[in-house]
Formats: structure tokens, C-alpha cells, sequence
């Protein structure tokens, strides 16, 4: 951006960055890794948070605190970037905050649902530490969509960056429109156990895609911008 050449090129700066790229690229591997691995797991059909519930739960849970603590790495190398103007602080406590759900996630593990684990009980009260997860999961969800319109309106400001601002504000308005179909897909549980299909894991997994592939493609993009700057200073 205008202001590359005023980018911190400290190091740290470099694997903040990184941190941004490569978190959710590990995220989404490990999750669609783990659910085409896991007997008796659907992923066409059950969330993502249920596979903490399988035998090697501790696996997603790792991979929650994971993608969180990588996700604040890359809100800290997003400060160091944006230097000023249009998102400079919303964006990085934005990513903060998503930061913050996902290692939330990891804490408190989801209750059974969408009939996993197998066997489980139908219509089962909601736990204490299952509301929260789902607490932790929907500010997620919510706050990927806002970040992808704030930075979308920051670029736009820029000639040179305006594809991202197009390519950002379409990518929170996917984000948004799957969740939708994702939450009311959950919302109609007890028909899916009385045998109608329900795509919830599959809409959830897209939904998670769209957020995680944009947010890999921005650091990489960034990460583009400091080793120009680095070149022409």
C-alpha cells in the first residue's frame, strides 16, 4: 500500500505475517483430514466443533488453540502494517477478537449434536461449557465478515489495491450468506435425526473455507508488500 516503505521490516514483523498465511491453511487441512478419518463421523453432515468429541478430539481442540494463537500473532503483524488511515486499529482488534473465539472454541468443547458421537442422546439440554462454544463460534462467524468489509473499505480507497476491495466484499458477503443457510441448516436438527438430510457440516466446512482462504490470501498479499518494501528501501 502507499504506506509500504513505512512498514516495520523487524523480523518478528516477517513471522507475524507468516503466522497469518499459514494458520488457516493448517486449520482447514487438519479439520477435512480429521472428519474424512473419524469412524462414524460425517463431515457432509455434522460440525466441525463435534469432532473434539471423537476419540482423538484432542486433535480439533489442538487445532482450535492453534489457528487462535496464530490468528493474534497475525493482528499484531497486521498493526505493524497498517500503519494508519481507514482500519489501522479495527482491523487488527478485529482479528483479535476471531483470535480470541478460536482458542474460546478450543476451551470449551461443544455438546453432541446432529447425532454425533453415535449413540448419543437426542435433544440433550445445553451444557454451561457448550454455550459457550457456541458463543465463541458465533462471534467467529460474525467477525470474519466484518473484517473482510472493513479492510474491503480501506482498499477501496487505494487504486492499487481495489481488486481486494472488490474481492474482500464479496468474500464477507459469502461468509454471511453461508452462515445463514449454515445456522438455519442447524436449526432444523430434529427433522435431520428423524432421517431428512441436513448439510450443516458441509455448509459450515464452506463457510470456514471462504473465511480462512481470504484471510491466508490477505497475509500473503501483505507479506508481498514487505518484501517490496524491503527491496526498494
Amino acid at each position: 500500500m502507499r504506506d509500504g516503505r513505512a512498514i516495520d521490516h523487524h523480523p518478528t514483523t516477517w513471522f507475524l505475517l507468516w503466522s497469518g498465511a499459514v494458520g488457516p491453511l493448517l486449520f482447514v487441512t487438519a479439520f477435512l483430514i480429521e472428519g474424512a478419518l473419524c469412524p462414524g463421523y460425517n463431515p457432509w453432515r455434522t460440525t466441525i466443533s463435534t469432532l473434539s468429541l471423537s476419540d482423538n478430539g484432542w486433535v480439533q481442540i489442538a487445532n482450535f488453540h492453534l489457528f487462535g494463537l496464530l490468528t493474534l500473532f497475525f493482528a499484531v503483524g497486521l498493526k505493524r502494517v497498517l500503519k494508519s488511515g481507514v482500519a489501522s486499529l479495527s482491523g487488527p482488534i478485529l482479528f483479535a477478537i476471531v483470535g480470541i473465539g478460536l482458542i474460546l472454541a478450543g476451551i470449551f468443547v461443544t455438546d453432541p449434536s446432529l447425532g454425533y458421537p453415535l449413540h448419543s442422546p437426542a435433544h440433550l439440554p445445553e451444557s454451561l461449557h457448550g454455550t459457550i462454544h457456541n458463543l465463541a463460534a458465533l462471534t467467529v462467524f460474525l467477525t470474519l465478515p466484518a473484517i473482510c468489509f472493513v479492510m474491503g473499505r480501506r482498499f477501496a480507497r487505494d487504486p492499487a489495491w481495489r481488486v481486494w476491495s472488490i474481492g474482500s466484499r464479496i468474500a464477507g458477503s459469502l461468509i454471511l450468506v453461508f452462515f445463514t443457510w449454515f445456522f438455519t441448516s442447524v436449526s432444523a436438527s430434529a427433522d435431520a435425526l428423524a432421517g431428512e438430510p441436513v448439510h450443516a457440516g458441509l455448509l459450515e466446512r464452506i463457510t470456514s473455507m471462504i473465511g480462512c482462504l481470504w484471510m491466508s490470501a490477505l497475509a500473503f498479499r501483505f507479506i508481498r508488500v514487505l518484501r517490496t518494501a524491503a527491496r526498494e528501501a
